[in-house]
């Protein structure tokens, strides 16, 4: 037999059965049996449609430049660009047009939006384009969201979203890169679609994601090790210049979307500590810790703030931040080892 033969023979045929997204979710509810409304399923593929729409303009803005200062800066003090505003106004009008949401939470936004005459059960918190300073340089953003159902006998209030992030019943981001993957939990474990721009859809790729136990990478921001406090640096230490002589390896995007998906394929760590300069953190725990965490959790992972769990957290404001390490059980088990020997004063 020829080596072309031979190579042939070996090769299978791709898959003819393509999971969609929307199949996905469907069949997820309807596992539910007579628990099922439905009302998850239209609020998860609206928010499907949005990823479609903000991809197509993240790829525009990168081809004609698009982005520039819309001349205002958002609630967390930071320069809005063009394609924040754009993206932001993309899901708040596809959200409300679903008729599924009471009460929405934005980055970009300072108060929560409480849809008036909605009679929609889901609450959504979300950061429409996180890491939008680096579209410039052509490195990876993406949205990130989580899902909250409103509490029974409420009409729909700030207080739906108050809540601990263990009480959402979905979470999950979509990725805008070289190709545009949505990451998705709705409480049975983590799926991964990518976009197929020839079809229109997102089609399973990556299903049942689980974190390995421990992985090689780490990903903090070095740049703020002056200001880190002992522990986070004792636990650096310890994986750059450990006893068995291999180190781990470093590599951090500065996109929370990009780290975090390659943490969940990968393993390892990711970390934004709390320091001696942001006492509370940087990241935000409804639209940013918290669906990060979900997600980590229903993959196996462990997330914590180095003393708590962090979807065991009650939120004080909607903008709240707290620290982050999430990723490889094993990992972040042996960080929290370095937190419960530190005897020094701190918040969390």
């Amino acid at each position: 037999m020829s080596n072309q033969a031979t190579l042939g023979a070996d090769l299978e045929p791709p898959t003819t059965d393509l999971i969609t997204l929307t199949r996905h979710i469907l069949s997820q509810q309807y596992a539910l049996g007579e628990d099922a409304t439905g009302d998850l399923t239209m609020l998860l593929i609206a928010i499907q449609v949005t990823s479609k729409y903000i991809a197509s303009n993240v790829r525009k803005a990168r081809l004609i430049n698009l982005v520039g200062l819309a001349g205002a800066s958002n609630v967390q003090g930071e320069d809005q660009k063009k394609l924040d505003v754009l993206s932001n106004d993309i899901m708040v009008n596809a959200l409300r047009a679903s008729g599924k949401v009471s009460v929405m939470v934005s980055e970009e936004i300072d108060d929560a939006i409480i849809v008036g005459g909605s009679k929609g059960t889901y609450c959504v918190v979300f950061d429409p384009l996180d890491g939008s300073s680096n579209i410039d340089a052509g490195v990876n953003v993406g949205t990130i969201f989580g899902v909250y159902k409103v509490k029974e006998g409420s009409e729909g209030s700030i207080k739906d979203v108050l809540r601990p992030g263990k009480e959402m019943v979905a979470a999950g981001y979509t990725m805008y890169g070289s190709s545009c993957n949505l990451v998705l939990s709705t409480g049975q474990g983590v799926d991964g679609f990518t976009l197929d721009e020839a079809l229109g859809e997102f089609i399973l790729t990556h299903p049942e994601i689980k974190i390995p136990s421990r992985g090689k990478i780490y990903s903090f921001n070095e740049g703020n090790s002056l200001h880190f406090y002992p522990p986070t640096n004792n636990y650096l230490n310890s994986i750059k210049y450990p006893e068995n002589g291999k180190p781990y390896s470093a590599r951090y995007i500065g996109s929370m979307v990009a780290d975090v998906h390659r943490t969940l394929l990968y393993g390892g760590i990711f970390g934004y500590p709390d320091d001696k300069k942001s006492k509370d953190g940087k990241l935000r725990m409804l639209y940013e810790a918290f669906p990060m965490s979900f997600l980590t959790e229903q993959a196996g992972g462990v997330a914590t703030t180095g003393t708590q769990r962090i979807l065991d957290i009650i939120p004080p404001n909607i903008h709240g931040r707290c620290p982050v390490f999430l990723g490889s059980k094993d990992d972040v088990e042996d960080l929290k080892k370095f937190y419960a020997e530190y005897d020094g004063e701190k918040r969390w």
